[in-house]
This record gives C-alpha cells, sequence and structure tokens, in this order.
C-alpha cells in the first residue's frame, strides 16, 4: 500500500499533473464515468483517514519503537508474499513465483515466522502481485474507476480482486475468534497508514484537486503493472497530439 501511494505521488510529479485542468478530459469521461458518486465515497474516506486513521497511525508511529513496527510489517508482508507466490503462478510466471516462494519458506524459517526480513539480504527481492493483475493478465478489462469504502482507489476488476483477496488471503484468517480477526485488521490498517504519513502530506502540497490527481496516477500504475512496465500506448488519447493531462486508457 506504501508502495502504491509513493508512486502515486512520484508518477504525478514527473508528469507535471499537480494542476486542475477547466474540465474533465474525454479520456478521464471513458474512465470515470461515475465521478459524481466517487468523489462523494472519496470525501467520506478522507473524512474518517483525516478524523480517525492518520491521528492513530501517528501515535503509533511515534511511541511504538521502530524495530517493533518493522517486525509487524514484515509479518504482514510475509502472508502477502505467500499470496503473490500464488498469483505469479497464476499468470504462468514460474520463476518469479518460485522466487516468491523461497523467499516466504526462508522468512518463515529463518526469520521467525516473518517477523525478520531474513530473504531481502539474501538477495530475494519482493516481487508483489495481486489477484487484480493475475484477472488483468487473463484479459479481463480493468472496467470504470471505482472509489471503495475505506479501501480508497480501485476499478471494477481490482475491486473483484479485493474482494477475493479479502475472503481468501487476509491475514486476519490467522484468528478464529472474532475479536482477534478485528484487531489484525485494525492493526494491518494502521500499519499501512502510519507508512503513508509522509507520503499524503506531499500529497496534500502538491495537488490541487486531490481526487483527479489519485485517479489519473492509480490507473497509470495499475496498466503498468499488469503489463510489467510496458503498457501498450492507446492512440485514442493523441488524436490532437499528446495531452499532458490524458490518462492511459486502463486495460
Amino acid at each position: 500500500m506504501s508502495r502504491l501511494l509513493t508512486w502515486l505521488v512520484a508518477v504525478q510529479l514527473l508528469m507535471g499533473c499537480a494542476s486542475v485542468s477547466p474540465g474533465p478530459s474525454p479520456a478521464a469521461q471513458r474512465v470515470d464515468p461515475w465521478e459524481p458518486w466517487n468523489r462523494k465515497v472519496y470525501a467520506f474516506n478522507d473524512t474518517v483517514d483525516r478524523s480517525v486513521l492518520a491521528p492513530v497511525a501517528q501515535g503509533y508511529r511515534d511511541h511504538v519503537p521502530s524495530p517493533v513496527r518493522s517486525g509487524v510489517g514484515n509479518v504482514f508482508n510475509n502472508f502477502a508474499d505467500l499470496w503473490s507466490t500464488a498469483n505469479h503462478l497464476l499468470q504462468n510466471k514460474v520463476q518469479p513465483g518460485a522466487e516468491m516462494g523461497a523467499r516466504v519458506i526462508t522468512n518463515t524459517v529463518l526469520g521467525v515466522l516473518g517477523v525478520f526480513d531474513v530473504a531481502t539480504l539474501m538477495g530475494l527481492a519482493r516481487q508483489p502481485e495481486d489477484f487484480g493483475q493475475t484477472l488483468g493478465v487473463w484479459g479481463l478489462a480493468s472496467g470504470p474507476y471505482l472509489v471503495l469504502p475505506l479501501l480508497g482507489p480501485s476499478s471494477v476488476r481490482d475491486g473483484v480482486g479485493v474482494a477475493t483477496e479479502l475472503s481468501l488471503a487476509s491475514p486476519s484468517q490467522l484468528a478464529s475468534a472474532t475479536a482477534g480477526q478485528v484487531a489484525i485488521t485494525g492493526l494491518q490498517a494502521v500499519q499501512a497508514r502510519a507508512n503513508l504519513l509522509d507520503t499524503t502530506a506531499l500529497l496534500d502540497d502538491v495537488a490541487l484537486d486531490r481526487y483527479s490527481f489519485t485517479r489519473d496516477a492509480y490507473l497509470q500504475r495499475r496498466q503498468s503493472l499488469v503489463h510489467d512496465g510496458s503498457p501498450p500506448v492507446d492512440f485514442e488519447d493523441f488524436e490532437d497530439g499528446p495531452a499532458a493531462d490524458a490518462p492511459l486508457r486502463p486495460q
């Protein structure tokens, strides 16, 4: 999650898109036909974040020692790496899947159930993949942009991926009792939000319209991920010459 939002900011800064266009471009209308509703959900998420999640995350970062936060993050990453392994294999990416599987085994055994990231020190880098990417590789179109309550930017395809991961690959499933599941989910959310505190502060500084800023960067980043960094060019966006504010069509 922290890597995603860092990319959101970085992509837009490099493209010089921290300004509001006079109106939505045809490309934006094409990928975001539900914009009025999405903006309402975005505003709701922002209110919850500023009122509850961000302050709790700030307190977590201020008062929990860094080694402890690092260990918690490593455990969650190790669980996510197991799901990434499955998605690599579902996409027929055998070598990355094998490497990620080796990473999970290494960190689980030598890293004390993932508390320590031994695999990175051994040269086994993280290669995250999610089910939304898998659906894209299988040929399922992205569909319209969609802001999910509490979960943030998505698309119809990625929303299906998120729902699948929440039901099959959530760390909360490690607990048998409901209270334990809620506690794990809450800790995961706070950990992720604490990692994003500095990045979201930068987003506030550079974006005049945070909604369109986030949407365009999210769609471009997801397209790049599905195509392993080499997305196809949508020539419809270049009919009258390249437009700096025209997002790539999600695939």
